[in-house]
């Protein structure tokens, strides 16, 4: 995206390609911060937790794993109309946050550094955590023991799709990120940000009902042993602190534009 912008602003003034340089360095910079954040935690001497997520799942479900409920009662030898619903809501994570900043970059820059400040801060928060408290998935956890068996179930609807190279394409890139930043769930936390963006200025019917989007992404990343009921939570946690938190800011921030407007007429 930055490349394309960069082309975009060929022509035009240097004002303007150094700011959309500016603008979208933060997002490169934050990213590489979460590519890197395991090699950090490694040079910290934070070691992986394998039970802690398992734990608080464990005591909310009075002694059951969620996960290995879920794939015991729902997973089949053959592929079921959920698994393909679960792989697309899976996949919509990689597509809906990241519509807002292509194209209000190019409508409303103002709208874009809101949603930029939210979604942004969202991914510091979640990045300071994974450094501090690598975190193993439930279907890490499996293959070291700690539960039940779990499988990683993640592109298996695409087959169905006869869209192979889609489950490819996830498991290449599940290979080359951070396996252990389970906590917070950044897929459960991008999910309400993305309900509660898109439905900002909505009717509060149409923002009940867009709850139901992060609410089936928790369902499906528990079955698919991606993620603990606890990351999801942690993950919905951090895009609330980050949401209010930048409300608060752009309020200060107006009421003190204000004052100055007022005292300069």
């Amino acid at each position: 995206m930055l490349v394309a912008f960069l082309i975009s602003t060929i022509g035009r003034s240097k004002t303007e390609m150094t700011q959309t340089v500016k603008d979208w360095m933060i997002l490169v910079f934050i990213y590489m911060i979460y590519d890197y954040s395991r090699g950090i935690a490694d040079q910290l001497g934070v070691g992986v937790n394998f039970t802690l997520p398992r734990d608080i799942d464990r005591f909310f479900t009075r002694g059951t794993d969620p996960n290995v409920w879920m794939q015991d009662t729902f997973l089949q030898k053959h592929i079921r109309w959920y698994d393909v619903a679960g792989s697309i809501i899976y996949m919509m994570h990689f597509v809906l946050p990241v519509v807002p900043l292509t194209t209000l970059r190019i409508r409303n820059r103002i709208e874009w550094v809101r949603y930029v400040r939210r979604f942004s801060s969202t991914l510091i928060i979640a990045v300071s955590v994974f450094m501090v408290f690598p975190a193993a998935p439930p279907w890490m956890a499996s293959e070291k023991g700690h539960i039940d068996q779990v499988f990683r179930i993640t592109g298996r609807g695409w087959w169905a799709l006869r869209l192979k190279t889609v489950s490819h394409t996830i498991d290449r890139g599940a290979a080359v990120l951070n396996a252990v930043a389970a906590m917070p769930s950044l897929h459960a936390g991008m999910s309400l940000l993305v309900a509660l963006w898109y439905t900002r200025n909505k009717p509060t019917w149409m923002k009940r009902c867009a709850l139901l989007y992060p609410f089936l992404m928790m369902l499906t990343l528990v079955y698919f042993g991606e993620h603990y009921i606890s990351d999801c939570i942690a993950g919905f946690g951090v895009v609330l602190i980050a949401w209010f938190g930048s409300e608060k800011w752009e309020q200060r921030r107006a009421r003190q534009q204000d004052s100055v407007a007022e005292f300069i007429n």
